[in-house]
This record gives structure tokens, sequence and C-alpha cells, in this order.
């Protein structure tokens, strides 16, 4: 009997936490501008939430037993990092401090996660944060190598920082060329998980991927019925690849921007909406 009691007081508290949750969110009381802080308290729940999924996800990452290229990892880390994260002596470009959470410095990072963490948290990303994920967009060597760089960022001076700066120059952190990568079979699955990353709910409704309700362009549903594609030409997997990779070039009239997928991408994509019935 006292087991029961105890049971109905605790699903009482959870109908009872639902109930106000729900509420808050119907009223629009919670204040989601960047110009607000969270709450405390929801502040220190997002940090857990992400300390732990990090640490759980991150824990069976093996790194490469070849040393990082700290070098390339500093290249890359200016091109792409510093704009938000801010380097030794530099801060972060404006539009970043305009973020909340701010994108915190770095330069402690390896006393708060390990190298394996960090190399994840670069790759993948971490949701409402603006932190994006790199791994459609750097190699996977290059991926170590800001991790190897960011975890002895703390050895850094504005001095050493302004040095490398110097004598990089104009080099660059090319992005991945995917389309030197042996061409795998296309993967439907692997398709959804890149047409977020890639923009595509920016403007589509796509089923079974999650995005805004948006309607810049038509909704997605029912693609595969399809038999022809904008401009005319057949719904074959290949204009569909051709199309994905470069709409101008099969309709000059298309408002679809290029997104700079690599044929691999655009083959897992095309798979992915050939599964829209």
């Amino acid at each position: 009997m006292r087991a029961r009691s105890v049971l109905l007081v605790v699903v009482a508290l959870a109908a009872a936490a639902a109930g106000a949750s729900a509420l808050v969110v119907r009223l629009g009381l919670y204040d989601i501008a960047a110009t607000s802080m969270h709450t405390r308290p929801v502040y220190a729940l997002l940090q857990a939430t992400k300390r732990e999924s990090i640490r759980r996800q991150a824990r069976d990452v093996a790194p490469p037993h070849a040393a990082h290229a700290w070098q390339r990892g500093a290249l890359c880390y200016r091109e792409h990092c510093a704009a938000c994260h801010g380097a030794p002596g530099v801060a972060p470009q404006p539009f970043a401090l305009g973020l909340q959470p701010v994108p915190p410095s770095l330069t402690g990072a390896a006393r708060a996660w390990s190298l394996r963490e960090i190399y994840w948290i670069v790759r993948h990303g971490i949701k409402m944060t603006g932190m994006p994920a790199w791994r459609y967009r750097m190699t996977d060597a290059d991926l170590w190598s800001v991790a190897g760089f960011v975890s002895q960022l703390a050895d850094w001076t504005p001095e050493r920082w302004a040095r490398q700066a110097a004598a990089s120059g104009t080099a660059r952190c090319e992005r991945v060329d995917g389309d030197a990568r042996p061409l795998r079979p296309a993967d439907a699955e692997r398709g959804r998980r890149a047409i977020p990353q890639h923009g595509c709910t920016a403007c589509h409704v796509i089923a079974g991927v999650v995005g805004a309700p948006v309607h810049v362009g038509p909704p997605l549903a029912g693609f595969a019925r399809r038999e022809r594609l904008p401009g005319g030409l057949a719904a074959t997997p290949d204009n569909l690849v051709r199309w994905l990779r470069d709409p101008a070039a099969l309709d000059a009239h298309t408002a679809m921007p290029a997104l700079g997928l690599d044929e691999q991408d655009a083959h897992d994509i095309a798979a992915y909406l050939r599964t829209l019935h």
C-alpha cells in the first residue's frame, strides 16, 4: 500500500511538472531573446546535458596513432574557429558576441575535455549553441589537427599566435575534396543525415527530416513519384545528382543555389529523396 501511495505521488508530481511546463510554453513566458541570459537553472541543465552527452558519445573514439599536424590545425582554427571563439590576443567577431550562450574561449578546453572529446565536438557540433558540425567540410585528418591544436592552445601566447598567423600568410584550410574519395554505394540513411547539414531544410519541408515549416521551395513529400525535375529533365538518379550539385546548369531560372555538395553526399541525398513516396 505504501509503495502504491509513493508511486501515485510521483505520478502526480510528474503530471503537475508537465502541466506547468506546457503552460509556460503556451503562454510564451520563457524569454528566448538572445539579448537576455538563460535563467541559471536552465543554463545549468543545458551544460550538464552537454557534458554528459559528449562524454558518453565520445568514449569509443580512438585517436589516430600519427602525430597531429599542429600547423595545419592552427591554420584551420584561424579560418573556421577564431571568428566565434577568438584566439590568443584576438577577440571573436562581433556577430559571435551576439550569440547566446557566447561561444567560450578555448584556451582552457584541455582542462575540460579530453582530446577525443574535443575531436567529437569539432566533428559533430552541438545543437542549439551555434557550434556547427565540421565533418562535411573538413577531412578527418584536419578534424584531428584542429582538435590537437585546441588541446594545446593554453600554451600559446598572443605573440606566438601573431607569428604563426603571419607565417601562414594567405594559406587556406581548404574544404574536404569529396570527389577525390572513392564513391561508395548511395545510402539513403546517410543522405537523410546529410540533408540538414547542407541547408536543404532552410527552404524545403522534407518528410523524415526535422526542420522549420518553411515554404520558400516546394515541400518534397512524394518526391519519388516525380517524373520530371525542374528544367524538364527526366527524374533519373543521375539527373537528380546533377540537379543537386549544380541546379543552374539544368535550369537557368531556378532560385535554388549550388550548395557545394560533393558527389558522395549528392548520391546519398538523392537516394533518400527517392524513398519519399
